[in-house]
């Protein structure tokens, strides 16, 4: 019975793989796509975490959206899969990284990773296990394509005359 499996799984793998990917894309373009049509907004929810200068939060805040797009991008479009997973899953350790800061410091703030973010109203509650706990799957399925990067409908896959 093992031996089945083990064959139908090599052959099963570029179908989850494609699956991930697609999946992470359309995270990457969601998030930035929320972010981009407001710059200053995406600046004020870097600047909530406290880590660094306004002005540098600024143009973290102004550059993220666009990084994010790219990243949905290259991943919708399957190109240099492997290399885009890699840095989807660095970005990710670093939002984690910077929600546990956030949390550790006591602070309260809306994360921004799908919404304006910055600090919470009265009567708001923080969601940091929830949105740590999100960004850990997504630190898996960008995990799995740095391991299997291909994938069906890709450009990596029509560029290296796969199927």
């Amino acid at each position: 019975m093992e031996t089945a499996r083990q064959s139908r799984m090599p052959a099963a793998w570029p179908w989850i793989s494609t699956v991930a990917r697609l999946g992470l894309a359309a995270v990457w373009l969601i998030a930035g796509g929320l972010k981009v049509g407001d710059l200053a907004a995406s600046a004020r929810a870097v600047n909530a975490y406290q880590l660094m200068s306004y002005d540098t939060a600024k143009v973290v805040g102004a550059v993220q959206p666009f990084l994010e797009i790219a990243i949905g991008l290259l991943l919708l479009s399957g190109l240099a899969t492997r290399l885009t997973a890699a840095i989807s899953a660095i970005l990710m350790v670093i939002f984690i990284a910077g929600i546990s800061w956030a949390w550790a410091e006591g602070l309260r703030i809306d994360c921004g990773c799908f919404s304006d973010g910055g600090e919470l109203g009265a009567g708001e509650t923080t969601a940091y296990g929830v949105d740590i706990l999100r960004d850990v799957v997504f630190v898996a399925l960008s995990g799995l394509l740095v391991w299997r990067p291909r994938t069906r409908f890709s450009l990596d896959g029509l560029l290296l005359g796969e199927r």
